[in-house]
């Protein structure tokens, strides 16, 4: 296994790969929905919505759809395949309830906060995100992630996404790091690994849900095995 001891600085994405996107975006559904009286099933809202969810977000990263249109369409595509209806004016409330809810459940990755222990010392951490700004910084303190890391890029911030070879440039500016020196760590295959590659930035992918992908470029499935590898 390839060894990245020589590195000094560890980029990392935030959603997916250290915080727990579904587990907390469960919570915060559960919590509007009680609020609301939906009689829906979670289970079955979920199961939709977090492939339409992955599906808008690659569509956003690409510059395809807009942010509203991530935001409104993820939801109304799910009460759609539910036959549950509901009005736009609805979906518009559900969708700033959740922002609002969503930063408050802090769960993370296991090993997460083991892995930044370890890492901390030896390594500068950083954090690249396609997340928006303010929803981001929230969630990073409220799960108290914030003092692991020196620099955040949002995609707000450097005006392009991942994979966009932009935002990676970007980050490497403000953190004053070079490329050889930096390594991008995350879940995503289009937006982490080949972007980091396509800028000329080493990169492991956080391969969780162990999604079979035709590469050589180095994987773990839990946050833990970086020990071995950093």
């Amino acid at each position: 296994m390839k060894n990245f001891k020589h590195k000094k600085h560890l980029f990392f994405d935030l959603d997916h790969t250290l915080w727990d996107f579904d587990k907390n975006s469960a919570y915060a559904f559960e919590t509007i929905f009680k609020q609301q009286g939906f009689t829906i099933s979670l289970f079955d809202f979920l199961s939709h919505y977090i492939p339409r969810n992955q599906h808008y977000w690659k569509l956003y990263q690409v510059n395809q759809i807009s942010h509203e249109d991530l935001r409104y369409y993820r939801l109304k595509d799910v009460f759609d395949a539910l036959q549950f209806d509901v009005s736009d004016a609805m979906i518009d409330k559900i969708s700033e309830d959740y922002i609002k809810y969503l930063p408050d459940y802090n769960h993370l990755f296991e090993g997460a906060i083991e892995l930044l222990d370890y890492l901390k010392p030896n390594y500068t951490l950083h954090i690249i995100t396609n997340g928006f700004a303010s929803v981001q910084q929230k969630k990073m303190k409220n799960a108290r992630l914030d003092s692991y890391f020196t620099t955040i890029t949002n995609s707000e911030m450097a005006g392009e996404k991942k994979p966009h070879r932009s935002i990676f440039d970007f980050a490497l500016s403000l953190a004053d790091a070079l490329k050889e020196e930096s390594v991008m760590i995350g879940d995503s295959y289009e937006a982490d690994i080949l972007g980091a590659l396509d800028a000329g930035i080493d990169a492991i992918f956080f391969n969780e849900q162990n999604i079979k992908v035709e590469t050589q470029v180095l994987q773990v499935n839990h946050l833990l095995a970086l020990k071995n590898i950093l």
